[in-house]
Formats: structure tokens, C-alpha cells, sequence
């Protein structure tokens, strides 16, 4: 039995998680040729094929507990902006990772990420009851970095070398988590942020 019921659907006042479902493929993919989202991501799927088969991978990941895929969703427009995931998940340990995540760049800075993650961290730490919350993004990835550190992440370490990137560069990983004891006063001050995100 998968610990992430599917179903899931979470919903702001801004933003929709759906689950990734074939009907977005084709409107993922188009945004996703926009070769800035993934300046300084391991992989590039501005390549429509590689993305494609990417999007199918993660469906079949889901179905085995793997992994749980979003469609982030603009409710103002209905128009779908990004995605994002659930994955690394260890329900014996009672914890995830939050990752994959990226929107179309003209949303970049609207505060729309930081509401998706309120959402995904309240479902993990209020429903799931994850103890230990995870992130991570280059080193040099310094708007990803700041990102997670304006969610409440905490800077944990770098793991050097830790992939090599297709451009056959080594990447250093930045590792964040979030842990249940830090939940509420982290959840405080997301709300609060999210109160001014307005579109």
C-alpha cells in the first residue's frame, strides 16, 4: 500500500496541485523548451522527447510508491504553470523529499512557489506526519537556495561531487530539510507570506 494517497488534490487561494496526469503532458512539455528553467538543473528537459518520457516515468513511479507527481495549477487563469513532486519517500522513516519542482518563468518571483510549498508541507507534516521534510538544488544554484531558505529550510551541508551533470560537469548538492518540531512555527510564516501573494 502506497503511503501517499491518490488521488491527492491541494488547493490554495492561488495555486492547485493535481496529479500529474496524461492530459498535461503536451502543455508541460512546451513550457519545459524554455532552456532558462533549466540553466542550473542536472538534467535538460527543454528537449521535448526526453521530457516526454521523463513525465511517463514519473506516472509509473507513482503507481509504485515512488514518487508522487504534481501539475501545479494558476486557479486565477486554470492554466498550468509548473510541477513539482513528492519523492526519495521512506514511509519506515517517516519521511520525503520535496523536488522536480519548476514553473514557467514568468511566474518566477510572484510568490506563487512559496504558497505550492505550504501547501506540499502542510499535507506531508499535518497528514502523512512526516518527521523529516527534505530539499536540495546546486550550489550555485543561488534563487533555488534562496527559495528554500524563504520557506524556513534549514542549510544542512554540500555534498561534494555528488552528480555529474550532462554537460559532464560534477555538481555539489545543497542539502535543506524541515523537521516536525520546526512545523508550526514554519507554517505560521509561510501563512503569512502567502496573505500578500496576490496576481
Amino acid at each position: 500500500m502506497n503511503w501517499i494517497p491518490h488521488p491527492t488534490i491541494l488547493e490554495g487561494n492561488n495555486v492547485k496541485l493535481v496529479p500529474l496526469d496524461g492530459k498535461h503532458f503536451e502543455t508541460l512539455v512546451e513550457l519545459a523548451k524554455q532552456k532558462v528553467i533549466w540553466q542550473n538543473m542536472s538534467i535538460d528537459f527543454s528537449d521535448p522527447a526526453k521530457y516526454l518520457t521523463n513525465l511517463k516515468s514519473a506516472v509509473l513511479m507513482r503507481a509504485n510508491g515512488e514518487q508522487y507527481p504534481f501539475t501545479v495549477i494558476d486557479k486565477l487563469t486554470g492554466k498550468i504553470i509548473g510541477s513539482t513532486r513528492l519523492h526519495n519517500i521512506f514511509p519506515e522513516h517517516k519521511r520525503l523529499e520535496i523536488g522536480w519542482t519548476w514553473y514557467d518563468p514568468t511566474y518566477w518571483g510572484t510568490g506563487y512557489n512559496t504558497e505550492c510549498k505550504l501547501l506540499l508541507l502542510t499535507f506531508c507534516f499535518e497528514t502523512l506526519k512526516t518527521v523529516r521534510v527534505q530539499l536540495q538544488t546546486n550550489e550555485k544554484n543561488r534563487r533555488s537556495r534562496g527559495a528554500i531558505e524563504k520557506i524556513g529550510g534549514k542549510f544542512e551541508g554540500i555534498l561534494r561531487k555528488e552528480r555529474i551533470m550532462e554537460n559532464g560537469t560534477h555538481r555539489n548538492t545543497a542539502i535543506f530539510s524541515l523537521i516536525d518540531e520546526e512545523w508550526r512555527e514554519t507554517k505560521t510564516m509561510l501563512e503569512e507570506k502567502v496573505k500578500g501573494v496576490k496576481r
